[in-house]
Parts: C-alpha cells; sequence; structure tokens
C-alpha cells in the first residue's frame, strides 16, 4: 500500500526481492493499492490514513500473503506508536475481506528493525520539511531510541522526493554525528531514494545502514520465514545483523 505519488517502492522493493529470489531461489510476486497523496503535508498524510483500511480490502482480493503500509510519516503522523493501531486496521480489513494476510508497515518496520539490531544511538537522513522530520525523530525517540543527529532536505512535493539523487547520499551522511551513532538511517522515508548508495555509506562510516525500504523488506522475509541473502543492500539484507527464522513456504 503506497501513496499515490510514490515511485520509488515499486522499484526499489522488486528490486531486493529480485535479488533475493536470485539467491534462493524463491519467487515473489508484487502487488500495490494507492492512496492520494501530492504533497508531503501533516493534513494531507492524516487523509490518505484514512483510506488505509479500503487499500487493504482492494490489495487483499489478490490473496497476498503480506501486506506492508509503505508511508512512513502517514503513520507516524498520528502520534506516538501509531504504527501498532495502523497495522492491526489493516489486518482487520483484509480479514474481514475474507483474505487474511501478515502485516507489517513502513514505520513501524523501522522502530522494530531497529530494536533488533540493537541500535540505541541513531543518526537519520530525511526528505521532509523541519518540521515533520522533527515529528519523525520525535516519534523514533519515543520508541526508546536517541536520535543523535538528523538532516532534514526540505521538499515537500512528493514527487520530487522520488526524483532526489541518492548518489547525493554518501556525502550527506558523513556530514552527520555518525561517530555517536550505532546505526544510519539513511531514508527515513519510502519516497526517497537510497538504494544505490546504502552499501556504499555503510562500507564507508562502518556503521549498520537502514532505510525504510530496507526494513520494510526486512519484516517482510520474516513474515514469510525467508533469510535474507540480498546482496549490495547492507548487513541487514544480506543476513549478516539479525538471524530470521528458516523458510517456511
Amino acid at each position: 500500500m503506497v501513496p499515490s505519488s510514490n515511485i520509488t517502492m515499486e522499484t526499489e522493493l522488486p528490486e531486493l526481492f529480485r535479488r533475493q529470489s536470485v539467491a534462493t531461489g524463491h519467487r515473489y510476486t508484487f502487488h500495490s493499492a494507492r492512496a492520494t497523496l501530492k504533497s508531503v503535508t501533516k493534513e494531507e498524510l492524516l487523509a490518505m490514513v484514512d483510506k488505509a483500511a479500503d487499500c487493504a480490502v482492494a490489495v487483499s482480493d489478490a490473496d497476498v500473503d503480506v501486506i506492508a503500509y509503505a508511508c512512513l510519516v502517514a503513520v507516524m503522523a498520528q502520534g506516538p506508536n501509531a504504527h501498532v493501531g495502523s497495522e492491526e486496521i489493516i489486518r482487520e480489513a483484509a480479514a474481514g475481506n475474507g483474505m487474511p494476510a501478515d502485516v507489517t508497515s513502513s514505520a513501524g518496520a523501522l522502530v522494530r528493525t531497529l530494536e533488533a539490531i540493537g541500535a540505541r544511538n541513531v543518526a537519520m537522513v530525511a526528505p521532509y520539511m523541519k518540521p515533520l522530520t522533527k515529528m519523525v525523530g520525535e516519534y523514533i525517540e519515543g520508541a526508546g531510541f536517541t536520535v543523535v543527529d538528523a538532516t532534514s532536505l526540505e521538499v515537500s512535493d512528493n514527487l520530487a522526493v522520488g526524483c532526489l539523487d541518492p548518489r547525493n547520499l554518501p556525502a550527506i551522511a558523513r556530514d552527520l554525528r555518525h561517530s555517536e551513532a550505532d546505526a544510519l538511517i539513511l531514508s527515513a522515508c519510502v519516497q526517497m531514494p537510497s538504494l544505490a548508495a546504502v552499501q556504499a555509506v555503510e562500507d564507508e562510516l562502518g556503521l549498520p545502514v537502514i532505510t525504510a525500504a530496507t526494513a520494510t523488506t526486512f519484516e517482510i522475509l520474516q513474515a514469510l520465514g525467508h533469510q535474507p541473502a540480498i546482496s549490495n543492500a547492507g548487513l541487514l539484507l544480506e543476513g549478516s545483523l539479525v538471524a530470521t527464522p528458516a523458510a517456511t513456504r
């Protein structure tokens, strides 16, 4: 489930699962439902949240195994720990449609993945205007972490966020106070492209690097019972940071 203006999750996630397929032989299909969002403002984000149940019903018609709610800031804009309630709404909607599925969200996946890798202090890159970046930082801190530094790129148009060049991310990450961090959130947004930079930044800084997209992918694989085996996307998806159950599907 993605915002209507999202052009990144439907490119980064299929690429990640393609790499997983090459490594493991597992076959994955990818389906999406869209909810209207053009500008990343709190008002539009909250309006998008109201469409979550309808989107869950629509995508569950495809008899999917896992539903991922891929708009991190829309969930976080609802207040502390909002991913729990959002995921439950989606779970209930799919089950009520007669098509139950496991559910994750990019917001929930991000904080749970930080917990899973043992991170306590994080540095973060976000594309949002400063007030929204501050809100995301407060949400992460409300989940028990410390945001030691954050960079806000101040792009409000969601299509423009999707056109940001990931080749700029290594320099941006370099300027963060990363020496105080246990992990780096290279993209606290499912729309900001980052996959092309994850491995390079992790190699250079010597820190675990996660993004909203890689954390979401990690939780989808966990729900499927598949051990991550994805190349060139950081230690998390290589399978070196967190053990996951043996394949069950």
